[in-house]
């Protein structure tokens, strides 16, 4: 199966609200807090540029603001096109100025994430890993363990995604699997395979370190390498 993905950062994100539908600004205008407005602005804009770019349909800002995502009944975002839901399925992820969307077919089950490598402390470690993964960690030398717990923990929200439960479930209930896991040469853009396991079987995806960035990505049927959309210069914020 195939699984496409496209980041946007800060810069790539129009200063104006013309590309939102008329139902998302009234979903941003009840934003309280202005980190939170950004980041959905920034969710949303990576969002309908990965789905204009994956349908090779029209980009330009009034063709997207007819493209709306919406929160699903679990919190999931779904794709409309002209008040109609979209044959596909997305997932979304944000973190430092960046945001990801991953698409595939409307029968996938799909979640990312974009996580920062970032010290965790052993009490997170204790809440949030199983046993078997508090162990993995343990094993790794020092320098690598911070890179490995967040990969970890960017495993589990992608998960947690596909599931459609988010953090309402247990991280514990999953147990991710990343098999080849921080090698010298996994820091340079590589797609790497993992497996997260949950109660009624096991997600197949990929991550990817870039800097201190960890992307992961996971689905059912099992999905090839992500392919990466692009959008065209035209389409781009100047």
């Amino acid at each position: 199966m195939d699984v496409y993905w496209l980041e946007q950062t800060e810069a790539d994100l129009p200063a104006d609200n013309d590309w939102l539908s008329a139902g998302e600004l009234a979903c941003l205008h009840g934003m309280r807090f202005p980190k939170r407005r950004a980041d959905w602005r920034l969710g949303r804009w990576t969002a309908k540029c990965a789905l204009a770019a994956y349908r090779q349909g029209p980009g330009h800002r009034e063709a997207l603001a007819r493209l709306e995502i919406r929160a699903a009944p679990s919190g999931a975002p779904e794709a409309f096109f002209s008040c109609h839901q979209a044959a596909v399925r997305i997932s979304i992820s944000h973190r430092a100025g960046r945001a990801v969307c991953a698409v595939a077919g409307p029968d996938a089950a799909l979640g990312c994430d974009l996580e920062l490598v970032e010290p965790r402390s052993a009490a997170f470690l204790a809440d949030y890993f199983t046993p078997e993964e508090q162990e993995m960690v343990a094993r790794a030398p020092a320098a690598d363990r911070p890179s490995l717990i967040n990969l970890l923990w960017s495993a589990k929200e992608s998960g947690l995604k596909a599931l459609r439960t988010g953090l309402r479930l247990d991280t514990r209930s999953l147990s991710v699997s990343p098999g080849n896991a921080l090698r010298p040469s996994c820091d340079s853009d590589t797609w790497h395979p993992l497996l997260v396991h949950h109660a009624e079987g096991a997600f197949h995806g990929w991550w990817r370190k870039t800097g201190n960035l960890l992307f992961t990505v996971v689905a059912a049927p099992p999905p090839a390498p992500p392919i990466s959309l692009e959008v065209p210069v035209a389409r781009r914020v100047g």
